[in-house]
């Protein structure tokens, strides 16, 4: 505009000079012309001259001029204001402002000098968390850009902490930059990172820790009978005192916002072997004691019974299994059919440490015979048989004390 303004005085000037040739015959015509014109002073956009013109109004001083008002431009006076020699008239063009309004886009005009008194002459309002690019102390200049993203309120909940933020970001991920939460391998995080986020959202963090758990255990040790001939029947003996061993069980645990959410058996490992206690058992018969009887008394009845004796106490883990599980023929290694058997009481052993065909009583089971083997029974493991899936799953898996008898 100022360019304008100095073409236009110059082209005046020039107007006035080829006149002044052209008619130096009437002279005094054209001074008396000339003496007309008011001086006024005026304002072009900070650029301050005086001129001479014939002009009546502000509104023909500016046609002179070659300025077209704009309604958003500002002005000293009005268009139709007439004219005098003390008026100082003032004209400031309004420049064009291109905003994004949460992606409205418009167009405004204004003569604000920075971004913050144009949103305050527009009547557009901002929360403290909305955000506005260039920043709200930005001098207006030709087509400047200008941004405002609208913030919004969500729920945050990171490792089981929540609460209320404001944010303008659009997605997952850069919410959860702009809120500097780091990210560890294994967090959960929903939504997904790449969904979009509005109001009410919610956005949670699951804090994943995989960690072992390493916990040791007292190994209990067995009790060893012996049969002693020196020893008299019914009594007997400790030989040697048993000794608990250790080991160290090894856990994969993970947690959940530092609670445990699973726990699964890694392996494990010995400490200290335990020792049997070895216990000496009479089998010397006992002299018979002679004792008289009165000869009318009567014969007594003697009953007898055979029991088993016990060689060996141990404890095993064990589990269960039917004819009809998964890869099962129905005939134990020893060739028992249990489909045609169905109340065998059979269990499957490790042969290195119960020998088929060996006799066993199960604590919670009853007695057994040891008539089957596994590929997954090995070491101190027992797998006990029974007839229907349902009693098999009530046993489960558990720890249990198993007699060795002869």
């Amino acid at each position: 505009m100022k360019k304008l303004f100095s073409e236009k005085m110059s082209k005046n000037k020039l107007i006035l000079s080829a006149t002044s040739l052209l008619v130096m015959g009437t002279g005094t015509a054209f001074g008396t012309y000339e003496g007309t014109k008011d001086e006024i002073t005026v304002s072009v956009n900070g650029n301050e001259e005086t001129i001479r013109t014939h002009a009546d109004t502000v509104g023909d001083l500016f046609s002179e001029l070659d300025i077209d008002v704009r309604d958003q431009d500002q002005l000293s006076h009005s268009e139709n204001t007439k004219l005098n020699s003390t008026m100082k008239v003032v004209y400031e063009a309004a420049k064009p402002v291109r905003l994004s309004d949460n992606g409205k886009d418009q167009t405004l005009w204004t003569t604000a000098d920075t971004v913050d008194e144009m949103l305050k002459e527009e009547g557009i309002k901002l929360s403290s968390h909305d955000k506005v690019s260039p920043s709200p102390d930005t001098k207006i200049t030709d087509q400047l850009s200008l941004s405002i993203n609208r913030a919004f309120q969500l729920s945050m909940n990171v490792g089981g902490k929540e609460k209320k933020v404001w944010t303008t970001s659009t997605t997952v991920a850069d919410f959860l930059k702009n809120q500097k939460i780091k990210l560890n391998p294994s967090d959960k995080v929903e939504p997904r990172l790449e969904d979009t986020l509005q109001a009410n959202s919610a956005v949670t963090v699951k804090r994943v820790e995989k960690v072992t758990d390493v916990v040791e255990e007292p190994l209990d040790f067995a009790v060893v009978k012996k049969n002693d001939s020196n020893l008299e029947r019914g009594k007997q003996n400790v030989v040697e005192e048993g000794e608990q061993g250790s080991k160290k069980v090894h856990f994969a645990v993970v947690k959940e916002n530092g609670k445990v959410i699973s726990r699964r058996l890694v392996k494990e490992e010995t400490v200290k072997e335990s020792k049997d206690r070895i216990v000496a058992i009479g089998t010397k018969a006992k002299k018979a004691a002679i004792v008289s009887k009165p000869a009318s008394s009567a014969p007594r009845a003697i009953a007898s019974r055979n029991n088993d004796s016990v060689s060996k106490e141990m404890y095993v883990t064990s589990t269960a299994y039917t004819a009809s599980c998964s890869g099962c023929s129905g005939r134990t290694a020893t060739g028992v059919n249990l489909k045609a058997n169905p109340n065998a009481k059979v269990i499957a052993v490790d042969p290195d440490v119960i020998p088929l065909g060996t006799k066993v009583y199960v604590e919670g089971y009853g007695y057994a015979v040891a008539a089957d083997t596994g590929s997954a029974i090995n070491g101190n493991k027992i797998d006990v048989f029974f007839p229907d899936q349902s009693s098999a799953i009530k046993w489960g898996s558990k720890r249990v004390k198993i007699k060795i008898l002869d």
